[in-house]
């Protein structure tokens, strides 16, 4: 990429990127060092654009995997909780709830595309369908009917496991 074209993405791209961090971690500070991190990637190559999602799914996408990569560092140097979990809540509904939570991550991330990544980008980028929809070239009508379409292969998907 040429230097005015990496300036005009970056421009047009930075606050969304940004907000959809933002969702995911809830953290201003993590969510700008993510968001710049993600535009080096994009501009010294390393992630180079295919052309075969939009260019802000791209983004979002090397967004995504940066935050997780995060996670996870985070989760090996966690250190172990000087309080016990709340009283109220047992064991067994703690349990239960991070088992229906993979196994939702699990049935999202058997869906193809372009269902999961509409799902992601409207549930976890809280983006509108008109958002959506100008992503990936489309209608916003187009977004609406594929999102809803996911929302049932994924509650398909749920119920056979």
């Amino acid at each position: 990429m040429t230097q005015a074209r990496d300036e005009k993405l970056y421009e047009a791209y930075y606050m969304r990127v940004f907000s959809y961090v933002m969702t995911l971690s809830g953290d201003r500070l993590q969510a700008e060092e993510i968001t710049q991190e993600t535009f080096f990637r994009a501009f010294s190559g390393k992630n180079g654009y295919r052309g075969e999602a939009g260019e802000a799914t791209w983004l979002c996408a090397i967004a995504k995997n940066l935050f997780l990569d995060e996670k996870r560092r985070q989760r090996r140097h966690e250190p172990i909780p000087d309080t016990l979990p709340d009283p109220g809540e047992s064991v067994e509904q703690r349990a239960a709830g991070r088992d229906a939570s993979f196994r939702i991550h699990l049935a999202l991330h058997g869906l193809e595309e372009p269902y999961r990544e509409v799902f992601e980008l409207r549930v976890f980028g809280e983006l509108s369908f008109r958002e959506v929809g100008e992503i990936f070239g489309r209608t916003e009508n187009w977004a609406r009917v594929t999102y809803h379409r996911a929302r049932l292969r994924l509650r398909e998907r749920m119920e056979e496991k």
